[in-house]
């Protein structure tokens, strides 16, 4: 590995070198590409030369940069769902052009686009990636009428949902906690409300998605599956909106506009969930006073603040902040019962440009996640809390010194605190506390480099490293215990002092080489280490579950990742189609042992057991992406399999999240002012342990297994159907009825399998028989969207 390490930053050197002598002769095209409408930027938006297609792609920010012989040139600017722009260039030195595409839904007359390029997929280097638009997202029915992004995601091949409504991802055989969340660059821990059923996502503040299932390049590290990309709107810089939604069960107002116009804009968007508002005043009817008392709501905030200083500079402030909140209050009772719980993050970033090829972001970041259970009776307390705080620093350069290279590298800094169990009870004057016990500190430190290498036209390499180090610190108190159980002895460690370090290297290589114009084959080969872990107890992700360093007993997660695929596109770059194939070894698993038990004096921790993991499969892919019939079709057969010597004697097991088939058929309609929209979704029902025996002990039923995820469920499948009608425009307000139904044929998916038992056991009539619980029958819903732009 440090072989490869010296050979590779020696190649990078020798690129830089290169790259330098031969941009002499050469001039740079350099800019941003926006919407034209608000002024938001354009992320991957394509920039090429017309004659010969070759280009770039915009970054993060919308910035590009292109370098060419000196002459005269027809530059353009193309992005899916908005009209090309070209500009004619004399170039006989740098120059700074930026572009601004209008929406194609905002032209009123025929425009014909030409040579727009849309073969990304093909051409790029890139593999198992997937972005998806906003507007796409609100057009597909979903439960309750509200927009989910991670349900969107779901849909994609290659990706499975834990169960009936959960937000939570397994991608390519990997648990919930391998996927690296990000919104504007903060980490988010727990991406679901209502524990797990909706996502933390405000559709209406978001600008794009991005979705990396394998190849993940070397800006990207500490998870082992996948990265979901999303960042916020920046803000409209032209002019005032205000745009939202009420619908059966949340309602949403979105207001952004400019600050100083052109040059500095704001959105605050929030959400509220209205449940608990209304079916108050019938809880005591419709319940006999069963569920009086009971309340749940959830909601949450984004706001982002932009100021442009000039092309070279820009400052951007952003923020989420959402909290989902359960209470249980008795009439006439000193019993209640609070469980909140929630993510909050915060980001600065500043955009510098040190010249047409060199481009700068660093960035400031909170983040935190927390759960708590907080009981009371009379005199009696007691209070669980888990959670998990992170302030961090990153920065990162884009260097592009011709059209042969993109070059990406970068540093960042993470200080975690984890709280992954602490208890506090009090009864009168007794109290017992372990807030010492579980707490744990660490650093976080990562450096990467990659570049995107344009060999030649048909080969593409994206090669990197990413190099890492993680140093769990005190304070702490490490225990021995006995054979008992009992703490035998005690290690305590000081402030900062070290108590574990780990480091890894992280190589990563994507090439793509192209058949012809249409056709590509691309490989990739990833290694990732992961140094932090979720560890669940349950079959769906919930707030419970708990967040864990690395540490002297546990080390950290480690994954390689090999993928081959074939990409072609049809008539025009109107189809795409691909197929996938990978393999995925995982070590280092965590998992919590067959007996475990929370108890309050131990370290959670001595509770874990560890093993391997892999999955592999194919995944099938089309997609319609213009005209006036949209859709996809993703199909996946793979197979997930985990052994731990702790658990089923030693023998490999299928995951809980196994799924053989998994398929998916999204599609959409559009017609004047109707829009009409359908989901069907068929998979392998999930894997879980059952009992194959029982027996009789000192009166008691107990039950025998023969092996761990023993029996799949019956099928999951499920159709959605949706109707989206535009109303009358008027100036400047517009507005929409969506109505959609979730489950149209009311096919009750299982949730989970519990075992009835009947009769007596002394008179020896016991019957047990198992009985399927299903959430969601068919639910309609209506929601109103409405935007006004003053």
């Amino acid at each position: 590995m440090p072989i490869f390490t010296l050979s590779f930053f020696t190649c990078c050197l020798l690129v830089l070198f290169t790259s330098g002598v031969t941009a002499q002769e050469k001039f740079t095209i350099s800019g941003y590409v926006r919407n034209k409408e608000n002024g938001e930027s354009l992320i991957g938006a394509n920039v090429y030369e017309k004659n010969t297609f070759r280009g770039t792609t915009t970054n993060e920010y919308g910035f590009y940069s292109l370098t060419l012989p000196a002459g005269e040139y027809v530059i353009a600017a193309s992005y899916l769902g908005f009209v090309a722009a070209e500009a004619e260039v004399t170039l006989q030195s740098d120059r700074r052009v930026n572009f601004e595409l209008l929406p194609q839904a905002k032209v009123t007359e025929e425009v014909i686009v030409t040579s727009e390029r849309k073969d990304k997929n093909v051409e790029s280097s890139q593999m198992s990636a997937v972005e998806i638009s906003v507007e796409q997202i609100k057009t597909l029915p979903v439960l309750l009428g509200e927009a989910d992004i991670l349900k969107t995601v779901q849909l994609l091949p290659g990706v499975q949902s834990s169960g009936e409504g959960n937000s939570s991802l397994y991608v390519r055989g990997g648990g919930p906690d391998q996927n690296l969340v990000l919104l504007d660059e903060a980490l988010v821990y727990n991406p679901g409300h209502l524990f797990g059923f909706f996502s933390v996502f405000n559709s209406d503040a978001l600008n794009s998605t991005t979705l990396l299932k394998g190849g993940i390049p070397a800006k990207y590290g500490g998870r082992l599956s996948s990265v979901l990309d999303i960042t916020m709107k920046e803000g409209n810089n032209r002019h005032y909106e205000i745009n939202g939604g009420i619908g059966v069960i949340a309602s949403r107002l979105t207001i952004q506009g400019p600050i100083v116009k052109e040059k500095s804009s704001f959105i605050v968007s929030g959400r509220r969930t209205y449940a608990d508002l209304l079916i108050k005043p019938f809880q005591d009817k419709i319940s006999n006073g069963e569920f009086e008392g009971n309340a749940y709501y959830f909601y949450d905030i984004n706001a982002k603040l932009n100021y442009r200083f000039s092309d070279k500079d820009r400052l951007y402030v952003s923020g989420y902040f959402g909290r989902d909140v359960f209470t249980f209050r008795p009439p006439d009772s000193e019993f209640t019962i609070s469980i909140p719980w929630g993510n909050a993050t915060a980001t600065m970033r500043w955009n510098h440009l040190f010249n047409n090829k060199l481009f700068m972001n660093t960035s400031f970041i909170f983040n935190d996640f927390d759960f708590s259970f907080r009981s009371t009776f009379n005199e009696f307390s007691f209070n669980v809390f888990s959670g998990i705080r992170d302030f961090g620093f990153k920065s990162d350069l884009d260097y592009i010194p011709g059209l042969q290279h993109k070059i990406k590298l970068g540093a960042q800094y993470t200080y975690h605190i984890f709280t992954p169990y602490t208890a506090n009870t009090k009864a009168g004057d007794a109290q017992f506390s372990n807030d010492t016990l579980n707490k744990k500190y660490a650093h976080e430190l990562a450096v990467y480099v990659q570049d995107d290498w344009s060999i030649s036209d048909r080969v593409k390499v994206n090669v990197g490293v990413r190099g890492s180090l993680f140093m769990q610190v005190g304070p702490f108190a490490r225990y021995e215990y006995d054979f008992a159980g009992n703490p035998s002895d005690t290690t305590i460690f000081g402030r900062n002092e070290i108590i574990k370090t780990y480091w890894g290297i992280d190589p990563r290589i994507s090439i793509r080489y192209s058949i012809r114009e249409d056709i590509s084959v691309k490989a990739s080969l990833t290694y990732i280490n992961q140094y932090i872990h979720l560890v669940t107890n349950g079959t769906t992700t919930l707030p419970t579950d708990l967040w864990t360093p690395s540490s002297a007993r546990v080390k950290p997660q480690t994954g390689l990742q090999g993928a081959l695929g074939y990409f072609h596109n049809f008539k025009n770059n109107s189809y795409e189609a691909s197929v996938e194939m990978y393999y995925k070894h995982l070590w280092n698993q965590i998992e919590f042992g067959e007996s475990y038990v929370p108890e309050l004096n131990v370290d959670v921790e001595e509770s874990f057991v560890f093993g391997q993991g892999r999955s592999y499969g194919i995944e099938f892919f089309v997609n319609k992406k213009e005209g006036a019939f949209t859709g996809w079709v993703g199909y996946t057969l793979s197979y997930t399999h985990r052994m731990f010597p702790d658990l089923n004697n030693g023998k490999p097991f299928r995951a809980k999240y196994d799924r053989r088939h998994d398929l998916s058929v999204v599609a959409s309609y559009s017609w004047k002012r109707w829009k009409f929209s359908g989901v069907f979704v068929f998979g392998t029902g999930q894997s879980v342990s059952l009992p194959t025996g029982r027996y009789f002990i000192d009166g008691r039923i107990v039950n025998q297994y023969t092996g761990k995820n023993n029996y799949v469920m019956e099928p999951y499948h499920r159709l959605d159907f949706s109707v989206t009608y535009a109303l009358k425009k008027r100036e400047r307000f517009n507005s929409e009825l969506v109505f959609s139904i979730y489950n149209v044929y009311s096919h009750k998916n299982p949730y989970f399998i519990y075992f009835d038992v009947s009769g007596n056991i002394q008179e020896g009539n016991v019957e047990v028989s198992a009985k399927k619980v299903s959430l969601f029958p068919i639910l309609p819903s209506l929601t109103w969207n409405f935007n006004f732009l003053k």
